[in-house]
């Protein structure tokens, strides 16, 4: 029984065909309770083929990845919500492999379905939209049904995903009086008349849910309340009222089926349902699971019949026609049937955390045992990196137990959790509720953990978490205290501090320090305290990325970031290139350090579009997990490649969100800022605005960590704006400890950027001895540096010198070599300077490095997928790297192809080699 709806069954219609012709399709359906969401999807699906469905539940909100497990059919345990939308983006792809025949109709497209998204848990719609954000060229619909998309308690991304301009909305109000005497008149109550229409419009606001209870509870008796106009007509009973009239008219055995189910969720199986509904436990045992008999199907016919239950043809999965209805019957059930229930249905389901969960529900008062079987549970999910499902077990645990101390401490395990799995929307309410707990070591712990972006306060709560902890008979608390100090360390850039306490939380608890990256802390510690070489050697032979174990990819996480210290670029890009390839199970936070490091170098080797679509990769991460707070450094570096580029707009924007970050008194966000600032004002050519930006690190005290070669230099920088702007003493003070340094470590390419900004300094003095000697030094440690673009403005720099002394011919030379290096990197902001500078001398700018490279042709996308298809992936190998749907990656290949003029994967690969194209 459907009415109405035209416009919105056409948006609906729109929707689908685009997603059938290959375009992914999202629509957005809200409006308030009963307004008739879930009935206008169902009509506009009905004769649809692949349609996975899925409901939140108010009750089950906090069950982690519960909606992802109703689409994809199954459960399992994903340690974080980009693994999970990883899959779901796999068996989306699995569903559309089955393609017509070239030259036949396009595909029937992929249609998913989430109800009540309000209710849904945190995780699976952080899951549904890693997967939507990498739809390209896939037919697939996704429909999500809410309330208001403005619910805070949706995710942030998946705000954004549903309310941009490529979204069809369908906002839903109530039906219109001509509707209503339609949905009357369908309803029996054909005596409607226009006015009445009009009065229960405006009685109820046109909610066809009302209405529709309305009509069938008043009957004949509505039409004479509206006919009245001196009182207002009868209000609905409530929603209870109703299920409970329809339960109260079926037969006992399908009333115990209805409540069964209702215990066991909005969805179960037949089976599972009927086991718990059988009050005789002997009989139970004789019925196993998956056997269900003629008379368990006609007592669901009947609750199907009396519109309390749903069932499909061939689906197993029985489930409520509204979650409200489910909600109805769950807590109509006294206390006592209710806990009845859930104890038979922990007897029926396998898998232990729902066994643990219905033991837990069904518990009168505290329960010591119970809540100690939670907390382990809890913990060993903990320790597996499944945090979203350890904190409900750690949650439960604390409503089990009377003592408050352990109360407490499974409370603030549980809040650690949600803050790992990025389930912690509101830290400031969060550390207002712990705040209220006794004082405590973990109490001070989780309060410094939360308030990392206040340094003074979260050191000064971590020292106290520090004093009331004893490390040998709380190794695991310690350890936790100690990764804390690591990391907040580390923002500070205190290396020999960061590698110590990381080092400390190693001894204490190895595997149970709360953070997955605790070995990569004290690796990097120990390289920004000047030991890099030693630690790199201290090492030893690391197996393949894709067979390490999780503390061995942390090792070489950290070995892959060791490597640029000691200017080991290429080395660099090999470790890192093979860990982002095999930490697809890991954290988020993991990830992004992983792709930020990988695009950091890269863009030191002079792969600056691999670098580019690695930090993008990094930041729709961290989006997708509402963590964006992890991807500062990418960002920063985003920034830099922007500015590098000439593309000065995106690269102000990147740094105006890393301003934003930067606001407090934190070190990381100020840092990150000062650099993309800095790197951005160097690139449009604005001294004034190197030394605003970059001035302010030097009242960061002690700077040996900041100034270590190897980290992003900006010593060299600061140092020539200074020159630039007629201030060589200060320039002089500021390059002086970088000179020393760089010489104490022998790192060469500190030693040439050094070298640059010593002649810069020397020229701007009037030395042209002590400047030509220092730009001869740079070219001298020339050969041993890997990065293109510091031997480019080195002799950019000593070109133009050269040119202003009068020595026009070697002044050409240096120019020219410039150029082809700055050419290549399509670096325009400084290859514009390098033309005026060879003009200067009399010179055209020679061309021949100027070729349009096949790259340039391409998107960053469609480079990472050419690169990757060229070395001999296959293209569901390529979707699995880059996070993206095999139609994506044939889409880009689409592109591609024509745009390099090729027509193969072979001679994709010899194109982009620069050999000759294999003959036909």
């Amino acid at each position: 029984m459907f009415v109405g709806r035209t416009e919105s069954l056409a948006l609906l219609a729109g929707a689908r065909e685009r997603a059938r012709a290959g375009v992914p399709a999202r629509v957005l359906v809200e409006g308030p309770a009963g307004i008739g969401k879930t009935a206008l999807v169902r009509h506009f699906l009905r004769g649809s083929g692949q349609v996975s469905r899925a409901a939140g539940e108010e009750a089950e909100s906090e069950l982690a990845f519960g909606v992802l497990a109703q689409l994809l059919g199954r459960r399992a345990r994903w340690p974080d919500a980009s693994t999970a939308g990883g899959e779901l983006l796999e068996a989306w792809d699995e569903t559309q492999q089955t393609d017509p025949e070239p030259g036949g109709a396009a595909g029937e497209p992929v249609v998913v379905v989430v109800d009540d998204a309000q209710w849904a848990d945190r995780a699976s719609l952080q899951a549904l939209t890693f997967a939507l954000r990498r739809l390209r060229a896939d037919r697939v619909l996704v429909l999500l049904v809410v309330r208001d998309i403005d619910d805070a308690r949706l995710p942030g991304g998946l705000r954004r995903c549903f309310t941009a301009d490529d979204v069809a909305r369908v906002r839903l109000d109530g039906l219109a009086p001509t509707e209503l005497r339609r949905l009357g008149s369908e309803l029996g109550a054909a005596g409607l008349t226009a006015g009445a229409a009009d009065r229960l419009h405006a009685h109820t606001g046109g909610n066809p849910l009302h209405v529709r209870t309305l009509l069938e509870q008043e009957g004949p008796g509505l039409l004479e309340a509206l006919a009245r106009t001196d009182v207002a007509p009868p209000a609905p009973r409530s929603f209870t009222a109703l299920v409970l009239a329809r339960l109260a008219a079926i037969s006992a055995p399908t009333e115990a089926l209805v409540c069964a189910a209702a215990v066991l969720g909005a969805h179960c199986g037949l089976a599972e349902a009927w086991t718990v509904a059988d009050e005789n436990p002997q009989v139970a045992d004789e019925n196993p699971l998956g056997v269900v008999g003629g008379v368990a199907l006609a007592v669901l016919e009947e609750a199907v019949r009396a519109g309390l239950l749903t069932e499909a043809a061939g689906d197993p999965v029985i489930r409520f026609p509204h979650p409200l209805m489910h909600a109805a019957v769950y807590h109509w059930l006294g206390p006592a049937r209710r806990a009845a229930l859930h104890l038979r249905a922990a007897a029926v389901v396998t898998d232990e955390a729902q066994r643990l969960r219905h033991r837990a529900l069904a518990a009168v008062g505290p329960d010591p045992g119970l809540a100690g079987e939670l907390a382990s549970s809890g913990r060993r999910l903990a320790a597996e990196g499944a945090w979203a499902g350890a904190a409900g077990q750690l949650d439960a645990a604390a409503r089990l137990t009377a003592d408050t101390e352990a109360q407490e401490r499974c409370s603030l395990e549980a809040v650690e959790c949600r803050l790992l799995a990025g389930d912690v929307p509101d830290v400031g309410e969060v550390a207002e509720r712990i705040r209220r707990f006794a004082p405590g070591g973990w109490r001070s712990y989780l309060l410094g953990r939360l308030s990392l972006f206040d340094v003074a306060r979260a050191e000064a709560l971590l020292t106290d978490a520090w004093h009331r902890c004893d490390p040998e008979a709380e190794p695991v608390l310690g350890a936790r205290i100690a990764g804390q100090f690591a990391a907040l360390h580390g923002s500070m850039s205190h290396g020999a501090e960061m590698a110590e306490w990381a080092d400390l939380a190693l001894r204490l608890a190895p595997d149970d320090t709360a953070t997955d990256m605790i070995r990569y802390l004290r690796l990097i510690g120990l390289a920004m305290n000047g030991r890099a070489a030693d630690t790199l050697a201290a090492l030893g032979p690391l197996p393949d990325p894709v067979l390490a174990s999780p503390a061995q990819l942390e090792q070489l996480l950290g070995r892959g970031n060791l490597r640029p210290f000691v200017g080991d670029l290429t080395g660099a890009v090999r470790d890192l290139s093979g860990v982002f390839g095999a930490c697809r199970g890991r954290a988020a936070s993991f990830r992004v350090v992983a792709a930020t490091a990988l695009a950091s170098a890269e863009y030191r080797v002079g792969r600056w579009t691999d670098a580019l679509v690695h930090t993008e990769f990094a930041l729709s991460l961290a989006a997708d997990t509402d963590q964006p707070h992890i991807a500062l450094h990418s960002r920063t570096l985003a920034a830099q490649l922007c500015a590098a580029g000439g593309a000065f707009a995106k690269a102000q924007a990147h740094a105006c969100v890393v301003r934003d970050y930067a606001r407090g008194s934190h070190v990381s966000p100020a840092l990150a800022a000062a650099l993309a600032e800095g790197y951005l004002a160097r690139a449009q050519g604005d001294p004034e605005g190197v030394v605003v930006a970059l001035d302010p690190l030097l009242a960061l005290g002690p700077r040996g960590s900041l100034e270590e070669p190897g980290t992003v230099p900006w010593a060299d920088l600061l140092s020539d704006a200074w020159s630039a702007l007629g201030e060589e003493k200060r320039a002089a003070r500021i390059l002086a400890p970088y000179e020393v340094l760089a010489a104490r470590r022998g790192h060469h390419e500190a030693l040439l950027v050094a070298a640059r900004a010593r002649g810069t300094l020397e020229s701007a003095r009037g030395d042209t001895e002590a400047a030509e000697r220092a730009f001869r030094l740079g070219l001298r440690h020339r050969a041993h540096v890997e990065a293109p673009f510091d031997r480019a403005l080195l002799h950019l720099a000593y070109g133009g010198f050269l040119r202003r002394t009068g020595k026009r011919t070697s002044a050409a030379e240096q120019l020219q070599s410039a150029r082809g290096l700055l050419a290549h990197l399509d670096a325009k902001p400084d290859l514009e300077r390098c033309d005026r500078e060879l003009a200067a001398c009399g010179l055209r700018p020679a061309r021949e490095h100027e070729r349009t490279s096949d790259l340039a042709l391409l998107t960053p996308q469609e480079i990472a997928v050419a690169r990757l298809v060229a070395s001999g992936q296959t293209n569901r190998q390529v979707a699995r790297e880059l996070v993206i749907s095999v139609k994506t990656v044939e889409y880009h290949l689409g592109r591609i192809f024509p745009k390099l003029g090729v027509d193969s994967r072979t001679r994709l690969a010899a194109r982009l080699a620069g050999g000759p194209e294999p003959r036909s």
